[in-house]
């Protein structure tokens, strides 16, 4: 191809020259040799313009070529791997099966990946992450306890309630014109305490207004602290110090009112619990027992391997036994149980529902651009029957 661009400009100045030669009858030689000199080099200029152009046809040929023995014309060349760095590297090239000795190939990184380790290729750490709304928060308990009992309120820092503690029944039929029987009965004036339940915590003024949300996780997380300690106050609290006196503290301990069945369960100790309740004429209204404790009742079976629940695949598995509601607690010790009337036995009086304040005006808050967030109720709570309420374990129970 490039002898024959060549001829063709050899011809092509010939040809002019010899035109010049017919039209200059007397212009001189010099004159012609002169134009043919001119025509000369810029056929050369030419010649080598399109040499220039050969060698950048051959470079792309050879290229397509590459590519169409990589993955076909058009497609997307291979990838620079490692591996086939090192199948193209010029040192592998003499290594064959007579071959001994050692090779050392350097190849780079050819592939970027989202590793975050300190390598070449690794590039994680500029990849931003997403970041969905709000936060994963740690699980909290359901709270059944406060629902059982009759709700009250006060505006006094204590309840003063008089009690009855004796009852003489002095009636009978009478003889006409007999002295009619007498009836005596007893109170006592009792007090039961407001306690305040509370605690706080330290934020940054700054966090809080620039991330909104988290100050509604703050309050929900702080007024879920007060009813964890709530619920324990109401079914164990020792009534010292600043302590409740819980409905499990004073409750009657457990003693079977009739002879249980040889084969006795769990539900056939409650139920004795029941009765023993309904002997004080009281009437009882709701069941407490540890979480674990009812879910191992519900999964009692027959002589045969039945459960006594109805199944897994019941459509009626709702929290009750005897009729009466079950009402489970992680304040209630595992292996437990207690049967009572709730709502006559007992009653919680709110002083201070629970609230949340925040303030800056605490020790060096506004110095250092902080806020106390503060959470706190304040409730007394009123034994009234404490006979109304009957307690025990399932093992002595069972034992007994």
């Amino acid at each position: 191809m490039k002898h024959d661009l060549q001829l063709t400009a050899s011809a092509a100045a010939l040809a002019a020259a010899g035109a010049l030669l017919h039209t200059k009858e007397d212009g001189g030689l010099d004159l012609i040799a002169k134009s043919v000199e001119d025509l000369s080099k810029a056929a050369d200029q030419r010649i080598g313009d399109l040499t220039t152009k050969n060698r950048e046809l051959d470079a792309r040929m050879g290229d397509l070529e590459q590519k169409s023995a990589r993955g076909g014309y058009g497609g997307a060349s291979a990838p620079e791997t490692w591996g086939r760095q090192v199948a193209e590297s010029e040192q592998i090239k003499s290594v064959n099966a007579n071959w001994r000795g050692s090779v050392r190939i350097e190849v780079k990184a050819a592939t970027l990946t989202s590793a975050t380790t300190d390598a070449a290729g690794s590039v994680g750490d500029g990849i931003a992450p997403s970041r969905p709304p709000g936060v994963i928060t740690l699980p909290r308990r359901t709270l059944r306890l406060r629902q059982l009992f009759a709700p009250g309120n006060t505006s006094g820092g204590s309840i003063e309630w008089p009690k009855m503690t004796g009852r003489t029944n002095g009636a009978e039929t009478q003889t006409e014109g007999a002295t009619k029987g007498q009836s005596d009965f007893k109170f006592d004036l009792v007090q039961w305490p407001v306690r305040t339940i509370a605690h706080f915590l330290v934020a940054s003024k700054q966090i809080l207004d620039d991330m909104p949300a988290l100050q509604s996780i703050i309050d929900s997380e702080l007024l879920y602290g007060l009813a964890v300690v709530e619920d324990a106050q109401l079914l164990s609290g020792g009534g010292t110090g600043t302590d409740l006196t819980g409905v499990y503290t004073t409750a009657t301990a457990f003693d079977a009112p009739f002879d249980g069945d040889p084969l006795m369960t769990e539900i056939d100790v409650l139920l004795q619990a029941i009765a023993q309740v309904d002997d004080t004429d009281w009437e009882a209204d709701g069941i407490v027992l540890h979480p674990l404790d009812w879910r191992r009742i519900q999964g009692l079976k027959d002589g045969e391997g039945r459960y006594l629940s109805g199944g897994p695949f019941s459509a009626e598995h709702v929290a009750r036994l005897w009729a009466l509601p079950i009402a489970t607690s992680k304040a209630m010790t595992q292996g437990t149980f207690m049967a009572g009337a709730f709502s006559q036995g007992a009653q919680i009086f709110d002083r201070q529902e629970a609230t949340v304040e925040i303030s800056t005006e605490d020790s060096d808050n506004f110095r250092k651009n902080l806020v106390t967030v503060r959470a706190e109720e304040r409730l007394a709570f009123v034994i009234k029957h404490p006979e109304a309420f009957v307690k025990g374990t399932f093992a002595t129970a069972l034992a007994a």
